[in-house]
This record gives structure tokens, sequence and C-alpha cells, in this order.
């Protein structure tokens, strides 16, 4: 009997579990909605995912490099541009300017020059004509020397020659000193030239004729001197305050202030050359020092008729005869029994022989000297200019030993026409407390520096160490004086009791401004602090 619903009465009810698998649809139909309109991630979504959260693990950092600035960017952009069409300061007021600066106890004993570095005109002056201890600052007026040495592109040749016979190599000591031990790298300064490429060359040569067993000899007589000098502290190699003198070293192995440089460099690359063509299948013997066969021909620079002129640019090989044996140069032909020299052209070049005795095996090329000028400024590396100005003196037909390069140095800054009366130097690095120089001398060799006729020179004053930024100066004007940061170059000289700073500074009008101070009987920290505010106080007063 079928049953009839009763009028009044409800259908079947809802049970808790249809409730439930109801429930679990609605939920998954409205996901899905969110999920097409990117509202919720899902398979559906058309979005890309956002990128990862970055983890705790970081990469290796490396430091930005900063370029040197010119003198046209070495301030902030707002500030006018140095073609000369600013105001000069007046003598006034940068007298007024450095009043309570020159106040200080710590210059209660100094020399101090502010000179216009467009026009070279004197603004200060105080105690200007004193000799003192320059310390660092002698570099100055080395490296005003050598750029009347060199040529302005010039480089120094490594080279390895034939000797007397097929098994014997011959490896020229040629003045480069920042010889990468492995292959050269063209965009460095140091090591621009590598000792692994030179091997390479000298190796493949010899397998070309057949030789695989060589005696090994360097020829030592370019430039030939002492390695330390005497009046130089007996600490002051093996502390790194400066390497040994040597006409061939290792960029690697330059000395800085507690890591001591080899101290006979000449030796160590001669050990690492051997090493390396032994690396390359030839049995290498080393020869006796000082023993090395004649290498007829050698186009390497001899010291020139005319102490004036330059010698001939080098394509590495050196003269087997030009040196003396004290380590001088020895007096080439036209000079007179008291030194002058008669007025003749500079020693002529040979040419290397294409094949046999003397013929060049390899040859490798440093940065030009300009470059390792302005690396030796930057660093205040005392050896790397003591070697660039030793071959300088050289090529001009003077002698080597410290004393003599110095007397170089101060006779090459008077034929620039420089007033050199009473200076004195005893190296051309600074070292010696021998020493005199005028702080006047100094700004006027920087006012040269700037007259863009001297390019060597040029090259080198934009390689002084930057005020909180490079060298020497990397710590320096980074606190009160921090007007000076980033726009004062300078040369810092530092001995006991001696300290100086000397270079050029962009004040607020956008002036190129010159100075020099020079401070005697202080404590190095109190020096340092007293003539970087005398340097802030001349960028920022505008001073006119």
């Amino acid at each position: 009997m079928a049953h009839e619903t009763q009028p009044g009465r409800r259908g079947p009810r809802l049970t808790y579990g249809m409730a439930a698998v109801w429930s679990v649809v609605a939920i998954v139909l409205g996901y899905a909605v969110l999920d097409v309109a990117d509202a919720a991630p899902g398979a559906l979504t058309v979005r890309p995912l956002p990128p990862p959260a970055p983890t705790e693990t970081v990469a290796t950092r490396t430091l930005p490099s900063v370029p040197q600035p010119t003198l046209s960017t070495s301030v902030a952009p707002p500030l006018p541009s140095l073609a000369g069409d600013t105001v000069a300061p007046s003598a006034a007021g940068i007298e007024q300017a450095l009043a309570s600066v020159r106040a200080l106890p710590a210059l209660r004993d100094s020399a101090l020059v502010v000179r216009d570095g467009q026009t070279g005109d004197v603004l200060l002056d105080q105690g200007g004509d004193e000799l003192r201890i320059p310390a660092s600052t002698t570099k100055l007026l080395s490296a005003a020397a050598i750029g009347q040495t060199f040529a302005p592109d010039e480089t120094l040749r490594t080279v390895v020659r034939e000797g007397d016979t097929p098994d014997e190599i011959v490896l020229v000591a040629g003045g480069d000193s920042l010889l990468n031990p492995g292959t050269g790298d063209p965009d460095a300064v140091a090591g621009r030239a590598g000792l692994r490429d030179l091997a390479g060359q000298v190796a493949t040569a010899l397998k070309g004729s057949g030789t695989t067993s060589v005696t090994l000899y360097v020829d030592e007589t370019y430039a030939a001197g002492p390695t330390t000098a005497p009046t130089w502290a007996s600490t002051f190699r093996s502390s790194g305050i400066t390497g040994a003198v040597a006409m061939l070293g290792l960029s690697s192995q330059r000395a800085h202030g507690g890591a001591p440089g080899p101290a006979d460099p000449v030796a160590s690359v001669r050990s690492a050359f051997a090493r390396q063509l032994e690396g390359r299948g030839i049995d290498v013997r080393l020869a006796a020092r000082g023993q090395a066969p004649g290498v007829p021909g050698s186009p390497m620079p001899t010291p020139a008729a005319d102490a004036g002129a330059s010698a001939a640019p080098s394509d590495g090989a050196t003269p087997s005869d030009g040196a003396s044996p004290s380590g001088g140069a020895t007096p080439p032909e036209g000079a007179t029994p008291d030194g002058a020299r008669a007025p003749t052209t500079a020693a002529a070049t040979p040419t290397a022989p294409a094949s046999g005795p003397g013929a060049v095996l390899g040859s490798v090329e440093s940065a030009p000297v300009r470059e390792q000028l302005a690396l030796a400024l930057t660093d205040s590396d005392n050896a790397l200019t003591e070697i660039l100005s030793r071959q300088a003196a050289y090529r001009s037909g003077a002698g080597t030993d410290f004393a003599e390069v110095g007397a170089w140095v101060v006779s090459q800054v008077a034929a620039l026409g420089l007033d050199t009366a009473g200076v004195t130097l005893s190296d051309a690095s600074g070292l010696s407390r021998e020493n005199r120089v005028r702080a006047s001398l100094l700004s006027d060799v920087l006012v040269l520096g700037y007259d863009g006729k001297h390019a060597v020179l040029r090259r080198a004053l934009d390689g002084l160490p930057i005020g909180g930024l490079t060298g020497t100066l990397a710590d320096r004007f980074t606190g009160a004086q921090h007007d000076a940061a980033g726009r004062a170059r300078a040369k810092t000289g530092t001995l006991t009791g001696a300290n100086a700073l000397a270079g050029s500074v962009v004040d607020d009008d956008g002036r190129l401004l010159v100075f020099v101070g020079m401070v005697a009987g202080v404590g190095t920290n109190d020096a340092r602090a007293a003539l970087d505010r005398f340097v802030a106080a001349i960028a920022s007063c505008g001073c006119r």
C-alpha cells in the first residue's frame, strides 16, 4: 500500500553528514574563485609567483673600485669647474681663515705655505724659506727629476738573452721591480709584466733550437748600486718601511709596514724564474752571481753623454760594461776629468742580434714609468721611488749610490728654474734625516706640476693620495676635517719629530689651491691633526 505524504508535514530532513559534504563543496568552489582571480595561490593562478625570500647565506662581497677623481671631479657637482673662471682667494682672506689654526700649539714650530694653484700667486708664507726635514715629501722633488728623464709613455723591459753559447741564458735586470710572479695583468701597474709569460717565451725558444738544459746567469750591471742607504735606520728594511733597492723584483714581495720584502729581490726573481723554466721541461743550473757571459749588441740605455739628455728608450737588455765596481755609473765618453759633460748627444743604442750570442729569447714590458711613479706616491713606496730615481740618474750619467742620486735630484729640480739654494738630499725617498728642503720649494714643484707642461710629473701628482679615500690619506680627513675629504690630494711625510703634508685642494669656490705644511718637534698624531685642520680650513673658507 502506497504511503502518501500527509498535508502539512516536512520532507526528509538534511542530515549532519550531508551538511558537512556541502560545506566542503562550498569552500572548494569559493577557493577556486579566489584562485582564478589570483587572490590566492593555486593551480589556477595565472600571475607569476613572487620571488623566494632571501636566504641567510650571503654571497662574497667585493668593494666597488673607486676611481681617483680628476681635479674637476674632486668636489661636489654644484661647485664651479676649475677652468679659471672662479675668483681667486685673497691673501687677507687666507690669513683670516687660518688665524685660529696657526695658533694651535702643534703648529708653533712650523712652515706653512698656501698658493693659488692656477696662477702660482703666494697667499700665505710662514717660514717657507726655512730648511727643514721633508720626510716623504721628498718624493715630490724626485718625481720632478724623474719626469725630465723618462718619456711620458716609456716602459721598462725584462729580457732574457742567449749567452756565449746556446746552453747559456742571461736574465737581464732591466729596472722592473714590479714583476708579476705569474701571468702579467694588462690592467695593473704592479704586475703588468708576468714572469710566467717570460718563462713561457724562453722555454719555447729553447725547445725550438733543441736546447733543454741551460745555465742561468743574471746581468745586474744596469743602474747597479747598494740596496740600502747608510743614512737609514738599520730597522727600516727589516720592519718593511722600505724594500731593498734593486733593478729586479716581484710585485708580490713589495715591502709594507710589518711585512718586509726579501733582502735580495734579484735572487728571488732568479729562483722563481728557474722554477718556471723547470716546470716547462728545461733543466736549469744557477750560475754564481756576478758571473755573466758577454752580451754583445746590448740595446739597454747607457749613461747619456750629456747629463741633461735622456737615454734612448729601453728594449730591456743591459749593457755588460755600464757600471763601475763600486756600483756607480762609469763616466760616459765625453766626460771631462772634473765630471763636466761635453755637449754631445745621448749614447747610441745598439741593435740586438737576431740569433746567436745576445739574441733575445723572451721579453716582457712593465707599466709606463709615470704610472709606477704615481703608484709610488700613492703608497709612499720608498723602494720604488729609489729604484726609479736611480735609473733616471744612471741614464743621465750620474752616480748610483743614494747620496749621488739625491744630489742628482736637486740638480734636476734646479734645471727646471727653481731655487734650490741650500737644499740637500741624501736619498730620493725621504727616509734620511739628513735631507733639508724648504716648504717654498715643495710648493714650486706642485705649481709647476699643475701647469700642464710636464706630463710625467702631472701624472705623478694625479696619483697623490686622496683625503679620506686612498693611500696614506685613506684614514685622514674623516672626522671634523671632513671639508677636505675627497678633494684634497697630498703627499704625507712622517719621521719621528718631523711631519709634513704637501699637495692641493679645491676650495668651496672651485679654485685649486696648493699647500705645504712642515711641522717639527711634535708627536705624529698631534702634527697630523693640526695639518688636517690647516687643509680643511683652506678648503672651506672661500677666502676672498
